[in-house]
């Protein structure tokens, strides 16, 4: 099979979204598919929170600047399509959080042509790198009681957050395959609008397969890992204290084999009832600091999740150490018939139900 790099930037105003967006492709581009993500962080933030470089406040000029981040950002690109071309996977998503057309929403038209020739580039050339550009336009217009939700340190005003968006939307707007994904609906909305373009965009059908949950009798789990290969996954998940009443926060130690990942989420809920979920992988200084943040009134949930394929079914079963009788197992499918691998007895349809989401688990311990 012929490698295909798709090369998508994610780009807006403030508060518009991205950093769930990001999220959301990592779960579902998955290596297990047989995909590979590649994601390039924003530059100009590494660059002032990492090196302390700044515009104005250590006597530098915004120009002076961009030409930091220009540079930077072209390294890191490069960098990311050598690796594109050397993993093993065929399929390989490479993800700018901003990229180079972005600064030129900060410093004039004619600076931006001069800035970028340095690097031998013109604004074709470099509009030329990218597959799909991603629009996600700021909560700051068209929802804007959404603008400070879960980021109680935002300083820019609703004002400069607004023009920020224009002035970035117009920076891209010479790219062919130019997305805007505006605030029309809701939250969810707008993150499934903006996957459906990556979808279009790498060339295959969105999946949308339909999630149920189940509580079941324990079943011969050595059995039913021969019969279907299942991949087994060593999880443990812990809550941390709330910062703050809309966001829900937590970490994840995951074992596969014998290779540790570590993750810390936030669940979000909105003014209108939904809800949506950011997650970023992190160190394990960092999950071991994240602990010391933990709340002392919620156990911490460790289960082994069970993860096969059946009749074209794909399914999850959680086994936790508080119970030996029970397990909760998820069914995801496009088809509305339900076939249920033998093995597999079903006590009741528990979706939905809140006495069997994980935080709830981290106080009851019980099935």
């Amino acid at each position: 099979m012929e490698k295909r790099i798709v090369k998508i930037v994610l780009t807006g105003g403030p508060a518009a979204g991205k950093t769930t967006l990001t999220s959301q492709i990592l779960k579902l581009f998955k290596q297990e598919d047989g995909w590979r993500v590649i994601t390039i962080p924003e530059t100009a933030t590494e660059l002032i929170t990492g090196f302390g470089i700044k515009p104005f406040d250590n006597c530098m000029s915004m120009l002076e600047f961009q030409d930091f981040v220009i540079g930077d950002q072209l390294h890191k690109e490069k960098l990311a399509l050598d690796a594109a071309e050397i993993v093993p996977e065929d399929k390989v998503l490479i993800v700018y959080d901003r990229a180079v057309m972005d600064d030129k929403a900060y410093i004039s038209d004619e600076d931006f042509v001069k800035t970028i020739a340095k690097f031998d580039l013109t604004e074709a050339e470099v509009l030329a790198h990218y597959d799909l550009v991603l629009h996600l336009v700021s909560c700051a217009k068209g929802a804007e009681f959404a603008y400070n939700l879960g980021n109680a340190a935002r300083t820019e005003s609703l004002e400069y957050a607004r023009e920020m968006d224009d002035r970035t939307l117009r920076a891209w707007s010479a790219h062919p395959n130019l997305k805007i994904i505006d605030n029309s609906v809701n939250f969810a909305d707008k993150i499934k609008r903006a996957l459906q373009e990556i979808y279009r965009a790498v060339g295959e059908p969105e999946p949308m397969p339909q999630k149920k949950k189940y509580l079941i009798a324990m079943p011969d789990m050595e059995q039913l890992t021969s019969a279907y290969n299942a991949a087994t996954l060593d999880m443990m998940q812990t809550y941390l204290r709330k910062t703050q009443p809309t966001v829900e926060r937590r970490v994840r130690q995951q074992r596969n084999g014998t290779e540790y990942l570590y993750f810390y989420t936030e669940k979000h809920l909105m003014p209108d009832g939904t809800k949506w979920d950011t997650e970023k992988p992190i160190s394990q200084k960092e999950y071991i600091q994240y602990l010391m943040e933990g709340d002392p009134a919620l156990h911490q949930v460790h289960k082994i999740k069970y993860r096969f394929t059946y009749r074209d079914q794909r399914f999850e079963i959680d086994v936790y150490p508080f119970s030996q009788e029970k397990a909760i197992m998820f069914r995801y499918s496009d088809s509305d018939s339900v076939e249920l691998p033998p093995e597999i007895t079903v006590l009741r349809d528990v979706s939905g139900d809140p006495e069997y989401k994980n935080r709830q688990l981290a106080i009851s311990q019980t099935l």
